[in-house]
């Protein structure tokens, strides 16, 4: 059996985060418990996953502190909504072809989609990755 490799001691964010819910798994159940998932039979029939590997997945995001004991997200599973947000829009421009069927993630309160996701400098203007650098210790 091929060892995981691990990424919780990398001075990187992305390299620590991806080590927390970098499986597909394990961001598809996150997906679903902002959908309303809180137990094991409604995870497993929604995502059609095997049992050892569902019980694994959030047996590791309970460890991570990004479920609780029930599988209700905790503040930080709760944090991570602008990840999937993310994930959403990019699928939603990249992944469908013009009309194809899809989910939609509306506002509960005029039933609107969201805007895009945009990041921000700390003076409030528009940044895209040409206007950032990654300083390493």
């Amino acid at each position: 059996m091929v060892k995981r490799t691990r990424f919780d001691e990398e001075s990187c964010p992305v390299a620590r985060s991806v080590d927390a819910v970098g499986d597909w798994w394990s961001l598809l159940i996150v997906r679903d418990a902002f959908d309303g998932s809180r137990r094991f039979g409604e995870f497993q029939k929604s995502l059609g996953i095997a049992k050892n590997i569902l019980s694994a997945r959030l047996k590791g995001l309970v460890e991570q502190g990004i479920l609780d004991s029930d599988y209700a997200l905790t503040p930080k599973g709760e944090a991570l909504f602008p990840v999937i947000v993310a994930l959403r829009q990019w699928g939603e421009a990249f992944s469908f072809e013009p009309g194809e069927p899809r989910s939609e993630l509306l506002d509960r309160r005029d039933g609107k989609p969201l805007r895009p996701l945009e990041v921000h400098a700390a003076d409030g203007r528009l940044v895209t990755a040409a206007d950032t650098e990654v300083r390493k210790p």
